[in-house]
């Protein structure tokens, strides 16, 4: 066994690394970029070496840099994790030619599976279903819509090295397939250092379906059942669970056994997945073979209780696989949600800057820890304080739950949802709320197309169900109690005019369009002692109790004898004198007002915001790679005016109406802060 192993990797999935090396007695050795002196990563191993400045090409993706840093270190293996340079055949080979161990499938296994194309050729070869396509690289847009045309609209084009939902576009006609071969193109050329792209037909109401195997050097090889990773948001994995709720045990067992047979085929070792369409008849296609560990692989660990980096490592140093396919376990159902750092109210727009606030769930599962089961796990590679990058990937946590059943599972993943706590950028968790309660995905009656369909205009706020709104307006008035009792407490109070607290307020939300609904609310009993009041909002009465103390985020308690988890906490960015309660999904901003206060609060002018129609405003912090017009220029509507580079992505702006261009605020290369002016329109 290895004494050393180098992370050559960053974020989540190098901390997870770490944690099973060190159970098993492993030292490690971070890299990191400039970007990431502070981070999480750098911090658990037992080493760390900067290889370089932040952008990915300076740093990890550059194999001369990371080879050094294992020579220098004396790391006798390397994990690549995922992304970067992880599915790169010639470094994996460079590797093992320099005398370390990659800890993953061999250079020639890569080469054979890891390419998209090579892969559906070897496919085909060995007799398993293909989509119609073309497996070679395509040399230009216009041949890209030749093919297009020829094959039959959709088409999907596809980065050959591709992966995460970069270099891939769904195209619906001539001028999508024109578009997204160059940005394809472009995309993969940036996180991959590899260009080429291929075209092949578009499944519609596809389920994306992936077999979890691992092999060792000795030819033995098993699969770990399935995930299911069929809600995706752009092609970019959303919420992931194990088992799937479609396929049956038969298609199961025949989706495994050709995975193993291919992988068989090129010799496999180390773990891998082998990532299937299927159809509504339980019809399945090799899509592709993903040579490395998956983002979305503590599912399979909870339902299978193995550990699959340990497995990773083991197979790396030469020994056997633990067991056999008939011992394989399927116990229980898990869920994993990728929390990221976006903001779904603005077209999941990515959202960098420090972590003013991170407290995750409480954990009963842990990485590297398989012998806990039904419970929470959280991967992540920030820290409160820590910093999110506007270089890398958009991903801050990810939220994993193991129930008894899928109801169970869904239920664990609502509440923890809830009780995840982060300040300081936007991210995803309303939006994985609401996918939660959707009937539909509750039902498990859903595909790739769920969230394109069911938020066909974007996410906004009220696509989030919360059944029970009066809820968290006595929530509010609860906490609003407690802060009003420990006031009377304060000494010095000028006798006979001692703080009195009456039995009767109201709750006014409060939005962007000013004055909201008004809540009265009535207090028929509260204990300060007990930390327990009854409150009474229109129709509907609430007995709530919780022992979280003051200034926590994060409230726990009961409601009529149910157990809840909330968020409240004291002023908002915009109202210092507001609550804000976010429960399920759903933020409420509200002011707790005497009756004759709430009179007098409805009175207020309202102050509307400057117009800012004139302007292309930058939509998140990024980079301004590409200004497309000039001042004195007519525009039309839909046309390209910039191209915003943030977390792998472009980003391209268009014109919302016809104009002239007045002035170019921006330049090209300029680090861009959230609606930062870029053009102004005469």
């Amino acid at each position: 066994m290895f004494t050393k192993i180098l992370i050559a990797n960053r974020g989540e999935i190098a901390c997870r690394v770490i944690l099973t090396a060190r159970k098993m007695g492993i030292k490690t050795v971070a890299v990191y970029s400039e970007a990431d002196k502070d981070a999480r990563h750098v911090e658990l191993a037992d080493e760390a070496v900067c290889i370089g400045a932040p952008p990915s090409r300076e740093s990890y993706l550059v194999s001369d840099k990371i080879i050094a840093a294992c020579k220098q270190t004396g790391a006798q293996a390397l994990h690549p994790g995922y992304g970067f340079l992880s599915e790169n055949a010639v470094f994996a080979k460079r590797v093992e030619e320099e005398g370390i161990v990659f800890i993953g499938p061999k250079h020639y296994s890569m080469a054979a599976m890891g390419d998209k194309i090579e892969s559906k050729k070897l496919a085909g070869s060995a007799g398993v279903n293909c989509i119609p396509g073309v497996n070679s690289a395509i040399e230009s847009a216009e041949n890209a819509v030749e093919i297009a045309r020829d094959i039959g609209y959709p088409v999907m084009i596809k980065a050959s090295a591709g992966g995460g939902g970069k270099g891939l576009r769904v195209a619906y006609n001539d001028k999508e397939a024109f578009e997204g071969f160059t940005s394809c193109r472009n995309e993969a050329r940036n996180s991959f250092g590899d260009d080429r792209v291929f075209v092949e037909k578009y499944v519609e109401e596809p389920r994306h379906i992936e077999i979890q195997l691992i092999g060792d050097s000795h030819g033995n090889v098993v699969y770990l059942n399935e995930r299911e990773c069929s809600l995706q948001r752009r092609h970019q994995k959303v919420i992931e669970e194990a088992p799937s709720p479609f396929i049956s045990d038969a298609t199961r067992k025949a989706m495994g056994e050709q995975a193993v047979a291919l992988a068989k085929a090129v010799k496999y070792q180390s773990a891998g997945t082998v990532e299937f369409v299927v159809g509504k008849d339980q019809s399945f296609y090799f899509l592709e073979m993903n040579t490395r560990l998956q983002v979305e692989h503590p599912v399979t660990e909870c339902i299978t209780g193995l550990d699959l980096v340990e497995l990773m490592i083991r197979v790396a140093a030469g020994e056997k696989l633990p067991l056999t396919q008939a011992e394989v376990k399927r116990t229980g159902w898990a869920m994993e949600c990728r929390i990221n750092a976006e903001d779904p109210f603005r077209n999941f727009l990515p959202s960098t800057g420090r972590l003013v606030k991170f407290e995750p769930p409480k954990q009963t599962m842990f990485a590297s820890d398989v012998s806990q089961w039904q419970g929470v796990r959280v991967d992540t590679g920030v820290q409160d304080g820590g910093e999110i990058p506007m270089y890398y990937d958009s991903m801050i946590a990810k939220l994993i739950v193991h129930g008894k059943d899928r109801l169970e599972a869904i239920a664990k993943m609502r509440e923890a949802l809830n009780g995840f706590v982060i300040r300081g950028v936007s991210s995803n968790i309303p939006f994985q709320a609401a996918l939660l309660a959707h009937p539909k995905f509750v039902a498990g009656d859903f595909n790739t197309g769920f969230i394109a369909e069911n938020y066909a205009k974007g996410f906004r706020a009220e696509d989030v169900p919360h059944t029970d709104v009066e809820f968290l307006v006595a929530l509010a008035a609860f906490v609003n109690r407690r802060y009003l009792s420990r006031s009377t407490a304060i000494s010095g109070q000028l006798e006979g005019h001692e703080l009195r607290i009456g039995s009767e307020f109201v709750v006014v939300a409060v939005g962007q369009e000013g004055n909201g609904i008004s809540y009265p609310v009535q207090i028929s009993e509260f204990s300060a002692e007990k930390r327990t009041g009854a409150f009474r909002v229109g129709a509907n009465s609430y007995q709530i109790h919780s022992d979280s103390k003051f200034g926590e985020v994060r409230m726990e308690g009961t409601c009529n004898g149910r157990q809840f988890t909330a968020q409240v906490e004291r002023g908002t960015p915009k109202k210092p004198l507001a609550m804000r309660v976010i429960h399920n999904g759903t933020q409420l901003d509200v002011m707790v007002l005497l009756p004759r206060a709430a009179e007098l609060h409805a009175l207020m002018p309202y102050k509307a915001p400057p117009d800012m129609s004139r302007y292309v405003l930058s939509p998140m912090p990024g980079l301004l790679v590409d200004v497309a017009v000039i001042a004195g220029q007519k525009v039309q509507a839909g046309e390209r005016v910039a191209v915003i580079e943030a977390m792998k992505m472009e980003n391209v702006l268009f014109a919302a109406a016809d104009g002239i261009v007045g002035k170019v605020l921006a330049n090209k290369g300029e680090s861009l802060t959230v609606d930062q002016p870029i053009i102004e329109f005469a």
